[in-house]
């Protein structure tokens, strides 16, 4: 999708904002601040930090064959530093110069790891801890550094000579106060929240006055305000944000404790506000639900994350500041986006599909969004974040917002949403028997003059999900062309999908439930289907669809019907 005619003010908006921080950032790189960043070196580091992400001695191994997987893509170095090949990959990259990967390198608890960890740290130092400049120094890489660094010091500095352990030391000192001249200028967003991580996990790891320590402290604590909502989501409404942020915030709060200090109120707050909210967003087979930039889930991860939750519980039924709603009765739990799309600043993750949902039946998934493939190629992305690639309803095929842009801006300001549902009204509808909400959104008005209305009905005991589609003319409007309606239901790949004897549509999966789809008003047809979010990457799948034309037909009522379960089946 292009945006047709020119360009609008917040497009530019956005561009002139992103030029600013670009200059001012080159500025900060030159000769007239580099002055700013050298300093009294640490003589050494107080505590390391602990790391919550999965650490594997074997990954240990293949890099010290020169065989590192990064971001999805393998690169054989054939004995060369890393940090001297050409790779075209920016993820790879990216992920070669933060140096999270250290963590394999401290599992394999060796010599051997502590010599190899501490000759990399040395490359690349002697490439690019002396000029400040390229990906290398970006202001997010260089967050995750610092914390891989100092989380990670223990292996790296083991066995280490007085002038390597200096050189670590100043280098990371000067990393620090780049780090700390460089946040105010980052763009709003997670990566602007890790900074202030980064800079607190330091001024509690080195040696450094009062002072440095209450700033970083304050800072941190006017961003997880600002970014983390009263619901425990994260201002972009990408589930993925929460989780990857408490894998940073976790230790913090910890490292806090080891030093003796008293952990922020705002730190506190928030990690108490996020671990409901991720467990709101997680399925029974501990997947978290794919809306907004969530793809593939690392079950472990999450669940050393939720091993520091003391809440208990069910989780909650509605994220009103986030923008999702939960059903959950027995085995059977269905999440739905019910939101506009986060700021456009926030946006370049962000779907378009508001009032999709996503449908689990014990530890199996039926209904899901398509996701997206995180290491994937470019080419795909947009194709994840159409309203089709979600369980939803689309008009004339279209999306109901709009993100691709000329070639050339997507390198200056990303792929925001740049239109989309502004307003979205939503109310639960619980009874005794039953957990219900409706909602609708206006993405569609402009062009088509017709709101979207869903409404989802959870009862039973989990057996029944029933839903409505209602499409009608928005106020001031009026009904206007035919317009083909296509609702979607995408199913997991793992999903059987067939016709019985009947002609009802079943689903279901190896040891699970089976479930039975039905409409009255329209017949439905399963088409092909691909899921990004798998674990080996895109691959095919369906999807039941719905066509029909509106305002022609101005509703359509559908259900998934539970049949019988594994267990009565046996």
């Amino acid at each position: 999708m292009t945006m047709a005619g020119g360009y609008s003010p917040l497009l530019w908006n956005l561009a002139m904002r992103e030029g600013w921080r670009r200059l001012r950032r080159r500025l900060r790189a030159g000769p007239a601040y580099r002055w700013r960043y050298t300093g009294r070196t640490p003589e050494r580091v107080l505590i390391a930090p602990p790391d919550l992400r999965l650490a594997d001695p074997e990954i240990a191994r293949e890099i010290y064959h020169g065989r590192f997987l990064l971001s999805g893509q393998l690169v054989e170095t054939g004995g060369q530093s890393p940090f001297h090949l050409q790779v075209r990959n920016q993820a790879w990259l990216e992920s070669l110069h933060d140096f999270r990967w250290l963590r394999h390198l401290n599992a394999a608890q060796s010599e051997l790891a502590a010599a190899n960890a501490r000759a990399l740290v040395a490359d690349w130092i002697g490439l690019h801890g002396r000029r400040i400049t390229g990906l290398a120094w970006a202001p997010s890489i260089t967050a995750r550094r610092i914390i891989a660094w100092l989380q990670h010091s223990a292996v790296v500095l083991q066995g280490a000579d007085l002038a390597f352990y200096r050189q670590f030391l100043k280098v990371l000192a000067i990393q620090v106060r780049y780090l700390r001249s460089m946040a105010p200028e980052m763009p709003d967003g997670e990566e602007k929240l890790r900074a202030r991580v980064a800079l607190a996990f330091a001024a509690l790891s080195l040696p450094a006055p009062v002072s440095a320590l209450r700033s970083a402290t304050r800072n941190l604590g006017i961003e997880l305000d600002w970014q983390i909502l009263p619901d425990g989501g994260h201002i972009s409404r990408n589930p993925r944000a929460v989780m990857e942020l408490l894998a940073d915030l976790l230790p913090l709060r910890q490292t806090y404790a080891n030093q003796a200090e008293s952990p922020p109120d705002a730190l506190v707050g928030a990690v108490e506000r996020m671990l409901p909210a991720l467990r709101f967003f997680r399925h029974r087979d501990g997947s978290l639900a794919r809306f907004n930039g969530m793809g593939v889930t690392i079950h472990d991860r999450v669940a050393a994350i939720l091993r520091h939750d003391d809440t208990g519980g069910a989780p909650l039924s509605q994220a009103p500041y986030s923008g999702y709603e939960r059903l959950a009765m027995g085995t059977t739990t269905a999440i739905a986006d019910t939101a506009a799309p986060p700021p456009p600043e926030l946006s370049n993750h962000a779907h378009a599909g508001c009032l999709s949902f996503e449908m689990s039946s014990g530890r199996h998934q039926f209904i899901v969004n398509c996701g997206v493939d995180s290491f994937g190629a470019e080419a795909f992305r947009p194709l994840a974040r159409a309203t089709a690639a979600h369980s939803t309803a689309t008009l004339d095929d279209t999306s109901q917002a709009r993100f691709a842009l000329s070639s050339g801006w997507d390198d200056w300001i990303g792929t925001p949403l740049i239109s989309g549902p502004r307003k979205v009204e939503r109310r639960r509808t619980d009874t005794p028997d039953t957990q219900a909400f409706a909602a609708s959104h206006d993405g569609y008005v402009q062009r088509f003059g017709l709101l979207h209305e869903r409404e989802l009905a959870l009862s039973q005991d989990g057996a029944l999900l029933e839903g409505l589609d209602r499409f009608q003319a928005a106020n001031g409007y009026s009904a206007g062309q035919p317009c083909a309606v296509a609702v979607r239901f995408h199913i997991h790949p793992d999903i059987e999908l067939y016709r019985d004897d009947q002609g009802l549509l079943i689903l279901a999966g190896e040891g699970t439930d089976t479930w039975v789809f039905s409409c009255d008003d329209v017949e439905p047809v399963v088409e092909e289907s691909i899921f990004f979010a798998a674990v080996a990457g895109p691959c095919r799948s369906r999807q039941i669809v719905l066509h029909f034309s509106a305002p022609e037909l101005p509703e359509v009522r559908w259900q998934f019907l539970r049949t019988h379960s594994i267990a009565e089946r046996n």
